[in-house]
């Protein structure tokens, strides 16, 4: 039979980095076909150039079993080719509908827009993606997990035979994850094919036909998903049995780095919770709960603030970041495309922009200096990337890595970490959690916002659970299971009696 798409022999190099190296790769009609690797494996790089996004440097391309050149997305969408970005590329000052219609090919161009029509035909794909907003609600009124999903709806308006799904359920609750498996399911019966690149090895194992693994821009083998184990993807993904760590004791001081009470802003309402030296407290909870809202109004992003904030035995109230970098609380965004990186500069520049003073000489930046700072992270943080690299050409996964490093560089008191293992490798994920025990056991304070509650029992020591805005309880990681947490967060757990626990300052 012939294969849907094959790929063969196709190589791609950015400047000193060998991206892909003569890779092979097919999917079947009807197939969901995983591809997997670690960080910079070459993942993203080969769904691009089946996009069109990125151009081979050799090797070729059949559909159908015809030599194709997919030089545009535009040429891939004729082919039946689409794509569901990591890092989205929609555009948030115009509606969802706007964002749908764009370069689609699946809507007939007019002189004047009749905007009833366009909603009409877009929400028939928001209701298979079990999307319930309007069609003309701005992009940017959405949360990153909605984004993701109107993405996911928009591939499916262009009637493609192959969609490639770049972590796709990195920032959606564990109930759209349900839900985009189950429409997974229903294209896959349809005869579409889903080419899924993910490092989540659990639910690849669970939807996946097959699986690819690239290591270093090399293919390592393609194998049935039913004859793979979660220490055999490892194996292949890093070469080597990875040695897990266990969850560290901390060792939380008397001392009370930061303390938060009645915090309230636009979104959030009565928000309270103490943070000790030594503590990794954990902020749990659905889609636009209110999570990533308790980092933004600490750091200073929003307006109309009010409640205490007591940082350090010091009243607290950042106006912007800069001050709240300055008074020592760091945030790590959840969207690192639009919040996080600086796409035009380089590797050195993104990792030192928050400590450019600590490396002046004579009123002028020292390069020596933040390439030395920016080496020593890059080698803890096992980032394989030329300094010199624009860090927009770094897989997502060394983009957060470098995120990261920026707030290392800043030695904060208090680190909020929003999602930060978001389209991260299963070994670059023991690497961040290792991190985080370390700062735990250097007496520093961090507050770790997760979808993943094994993620959040793995590194916490309390958990505080959002709903809705507000606060719905907050559980000693000891005392309590992932089903109880789930229970609050939705609003069907005994959270009168847990908010009222001991153990809730």
């Amino acid at each position: 039979m012939t294969s849907l798409l094959e790929v063969t022999q196709v190589s791609k190099r950015f400047g000193g980095t060998q991206a892909l190296r003569d890779v092979n790769f097919s999917v079947e009609p009807g197939e969901v076909h995983a591809l997997m690797g670690e960080n910079g494996a070459g993942k993203s790089t080969l769904a691009k150039i089946i996009a069109g996004v990125v151009t081979p440097d050799a090797g070729e391309i059949r559909i159908d079993g015809e030599v194709v050149t997919i030089d545009s997305p535009v040429r891939a969408q004729r082919l039946g080719v689409g794509m569901v970005f990591q890092e989205l590329d929609l555009f948030p000052h115009l509606t969802v509908a706007e964002n749908m219609a764009i370069a689609n090919r699946g809507i007939q161009e007019r002189v004047f827009v009749n905007s009833r029509e366009l909603s009409a035909w877009c929400s028939q794909f928001l209701r298979r993606v079990k999307l319930e907003v309007e069609p003309h609600t701005l992009l940017r009124d959405l949360s990153i997990g909605q984004v993701q999903l109107v993405a996911i709806a928009r591939a499916l308006s262009m009637n493609a035979r192959i969609i490639l799904m770049d972590e796709p359920t990195s920032s959606l609750s564990d109930d759209s994850v349900e839900a985009l498996f189950e429409l997974i399911a229903e294209l896959k019966s349809q005869g579409i094919s889903i080419v899924y690149v993910s490092h989540k090895m659990a639910e690849v194992l669970r939807i996946a036909d097959r699986v690819t693994v690239l290591r270093d821009g090399m293919f390592v083998g393609t194998k049935k998903a039913s004859e793979l184990g979660l220490d055999d993807l490892i194996t292949m993904m890093v070469g080597r049995k990875l040695e897990r760590r266990e969850k560290a004791h901390h060792v939380r001081a008397e001392d009370i780095l930061l303390d938060v009470r009645g915090l309230q802003t636009e979104y959030l309402s009565d928000v309270k919770f103490q943070l000790r030296a030594g503590e990794v407290l954990g902020i749990a909870g659905l889609v636009g709960a209110g999570r990533s809202e308790v980092g933004a109004a600490l750091f200073g992003l929003r307006r109309g603030l009010r409640g205490e904030v007591v940082l350090k035995g010091k009243p607290y109230r950042a106006r912007n970041p800069e001050e709240a970098i300055r008074n020592g609380f760091c945030l790590l965004p959840e969207d690192r495309r639009r919040e996080g990186i600086f796409p035009h500069m380089s590797v050195t520049d993104n990792a030192t922009v928050a400590v450019l003073k600590q490396h002046r000489s004579r009123g002028l930046v020292s390069s020596k200096s933040q390439r030395e700072i920016t080496d020593s992270y890059r080698g803890q943080l096992a980032v394989a990337a030329p300094q010199e690299a624009l860090i927009s050409a770094l897989s997502g996964g060394n983009q957060q890595k470098i995120i990261l490093a920026r707030w290392l560089m800043a030695k904060p008191s208090v680190l909020f970490l929003d999602e930060p293992t978001r389209g991260i490798d299963v070994g670059a994920k023991e690497q961040i959690y290792g991190i985080i025990d370390q700062l735990a056991a250097e007496g520093k304070g961090v507050i770790l916002v997760s979808s993943e509650l094994p993620e959040l029992f793995r590194c916490c020591d309390r958990i505080l659970v959002m709903r809705e805005g507000r606060q719905a309880g907050v559980l000693t990681t000891a005392e309590t299971t992932q089903e109880e947490v789930l229970a609050i967060a939705i609003g069907c757990g005994p959270q009168a009696e847990m908010t009222h626990r001991p153990s809730l300052v």
